[in-house]
């Protein structure tokens, strides 16, 4: 059962118009009616709302997964390719139960080379995709299938595939003989926890998914029954900050609960310049920075304690996401402004002909080039916190291998500290399928610090005339572009050697 504490429930009114257009939605939500969120969503909503009773519909899959873990119980070494959805649940599960899986869910070459460390003999390779159509998986996939061939494997004994039935992908790989395991197609990849795209991969690295099902059905009894618990946080969600939600998953049993729920929130409800920014903080401390409503999973003394199984935390923020959704009347299941990352990563791969130009930066100092205002890295980094706007936020986008590179992370809380500002950390190409959407569809205040590095390795996507090392950086230039397009603040340093750059970085921030 989901319990709440702390402060912020003395805040709540259950007579304010908000609450009341929550407690209206509530119902209709329960019904699966798609006209919760307005005639403008009906149409997406009426093909996305199956989500709300997956810990019935989804036991179908369990023997389907019990047979495919027997099938697949030699391979050991376990890789999830997908984004968003498909990789950050399988990743909160993972954690969560002490599994082992390598989630590859970046095109940076460096950190693709850990997925290959072990014998190929042992490797499972999932392929997690709605369609099939995700530039990221789509090359994953490519350069894993030749990678097995080459080691004199057949592909089909090391992989197998997620996604919707009918799928462009699907009838692809079921013709080639591959083993494919179908998704309910009227759940959105965010809300697909509980589906697929969730529970295939937790089967095959050793967690019971009728145990996630069960506690997911315990949280929807209790909604059933007194819908008030998801009634208040809701509203705190509204009310008590307009932009911006702290979340720390510090000292709980879910690590990594806090970078699902920042995709889920941040995807759904950042468009029409409204929307909640969660902050993914390493601790208390730092969600609390610029003045964010914090929320943890465990007594900390945050602004709200939500304390559950994992099962059903899943069920629950994807409920109190739609619910937020009614309030701000928008449609919490579309991404409107996702594809003018991939469009603008697509229109630079074209124009360079495959080939990664040589770019030239405006300063250089040491391990660091500059792109942006400022003779060193320490005066880019001061001029690009000023220009900041009252109220904004500071984004941090790091297209790096999140393994060796994880150092970095601390930039988040330094500048937090420093400036007074929200940040949001996030591995790029990663968070295009995460808080991108609220770049460039929420709130119109934020600052954009990138962070590339040359890669000491490069793999060729068959297929493609181009390699991972290129596409890495088509994925982050062109997402500069569609930022640069909007005159946010926005800065580029380009690490030549990752760890002293970011030695570098680091030093510089704590001197600001």
């Amino acid at each position: 059962m989901i319990e709440l504490s702390g402060p912020s429930l003395i805040q709540i009114d259950r007579r304010d118009p908000t609450y009341l257009t929550l407690a209206a939605a509530h119902p209709r939500l329960a019904a699966k009616d798609p006209n919760t969120w307005g005639l403008g969503a009906a149409t997406e909503a009426a093909i996305r709302l199956n989500w709300v009773d997956l810990d019935e519909t989804s036991r179908d899959l369990l023997p389907i997964l019990d047979a495919l873990a027997a099938k697949f119980r030699e391979r050991t070494d376990l890789v999830l390719c997908g984004m968003g959805g498909s990789s950050l649940a399988p990743e909160v599960i993972a954690q969560t139960y002490g599994k082992k899986v390598f989630i590859l869910d970046s095109t940076d070459p460096d950190y693709l080379a850990h997925a290959l460390t072990g014998s190929p003999a042992d490797l499972l390779v999932i392929v997690s995709s709605k369609s099939g159509s995700t530039i990221e998986t789509s090359s994953q996939r490519a350069f894993l299938e030749g990678y097995l061939t080459s080691a004199k494997l057949d592909p089909a004994a090391h992989m197998l595939f997620v996604t919707d039935p009918g799928s462009p992908l699907d009838l692809d790989v079921r013709a080639k003989g591959y083993t494919v395991i179908n998704a309910d197609p009227k759940v959105g990849g965010r809300f697909s926890a509980l589906t697929a795209f969730g529970l295939t991969p937790a089967t095959l690295m050793g967690v019971d998914a009728s145990i996630l099902l069960d506690q997911a059905g315990d949280l929807r009894a209790q909604l059933a029954q007194d819908p008030v618990t998801a009634l208040d946080v809701s509203y705190l969600l509204l009310t008590q900050n307009e932009q911006f939600l702290g979340f720390t998953d510090h000292g709980s049993n879910f690590p990594g609960l806090s970078d699902w729920i920042e995709q889920l929130v941040a995807e759904s409800t950042g468009k029409s310049g409204v929307g909640r920014l969660p902050i993914a903080a390493e601790d208390l401390e730092g969600a609390a920075i610029g003045g964010a409503f914090t929320i943890s999973f465990t007594q900390l003394g945050a602004d709200l304690t939500v304390e559950g199984e994992l099962g059903e935390h899943f069920i629950f923020w994807e409920w109190l996401t739609a619910l937020v959704g009614a309030a701000l009347q928008i449609d919490p299941f579309n991404q409107p402004n996702v594809t003018e990352a991939k469009n603008a990563t697509s229109a630079l791969l074209t124009e360079w002909g495959g080939h990664l130009p040589v770019f030239t930066p405006e300063h250089s100092e040491e391990s660091v080039e500059i792109f942006g205002d400022g003779n060193s890295v320490m005066n880019a980094l001061q001029s690009f916190v000023t220009s900041v706007a009252d109220g904004g936020y500071i984004s941090i986008h790091a297209y790096l291998d999140r393994r060796d590179d994880v150092r970095l992370e601390e930039l988040r809380k330094i500048l937090s500290l420093k400036t007074g500002h929200p940040v949001t950390f996030g591995w790029g190409p990663r968070f295009l399928h995460s808080t991108g959407q609220f770049h460039k569809g929420g709130q119109q205040n934020g600052a954009f610090l990138q962070i590339t590095g040359e890669a000491t390795l490069d793999f060729e996507i068959p297929g493609s005339n181009f390699g991972f090392k290129t596409l890495v950086m088509a994925q982050a230039l062109g997402d500069n572009r569609a930022l640069g397009l909007r005159k946010f603040p926005l800065l580029r340093l380009h690490l030549q050697d990752r760890s002293a750059g970011i030695t570098q970085i680091l030093e510089a921030a704590r001197s600001l």
